[in-house]
């Protein structure tokens, strides 16, 4: 891979300028054209390399409430995975290999609407989830040099 997309690559993972043509600004800093910047990142997306390119919102400083959440989902209801993936309030979800093979990231209005939320899920998919709401947040910066 060329040293400036490299550079690119780098460089996104830590900022994306709030300018009326980033994708203009980000290249001049790596010696590309807005045109090649736009080209290299959809061909990234086409290939299923660069799945999300936006912005993060901290939900808790928005007035949010979030929580991890996990189930144990037998082999004949591993679908229910992508079902629950694809709701608005999931923001992560993944299967693991353990007795809990699944596990999601809940955001609500407030604490208050977990509780039903929750029972609206097991009722709906038949399934016992456990919720683990945080207790202190940790954040870390995801950067990974390329």
């Amino acid at each position: 891979m060329k040293e400036k997309y490299k550079n690119l690559l780098n460089l996104l993972q830590r900022e994306v300028p709030l300018e009326e043509r980033p994708f203009k600004v980000l290249g001049e800093r790596v010696g590309l054209s807005e045109e090649e910047v736009i080209s290299f990142l959809k061909e990234l997306k086409e290939k299923g390399i660069l799945r999300h390119l936006g912005a993060s919102p901290d939900s808790i400083r928005l007035g949010y409430f979030t929580c991890l959440c996990a189930t144990e989902l037998p082999e004949e209801k591993l679908s229910l995975a992508e079902k629950i993936a694809d709701l608005p309030e999931v923001t992560h979800a993944y299967l693991r290999e353990h007795k809990l093979n699944f596990w999601f990231t809940l955001v609500l209005p407030k604490k208050e609407d977990l509780e039903p939320y929750l029972k609206n899920l097991e009722k709906q998919y038949q399934i016992k989830i456990m919720a683990f709401p945080a207790t202190k947040k940790f954040k870390v910066r995801a950067v990974f040099e390329i």
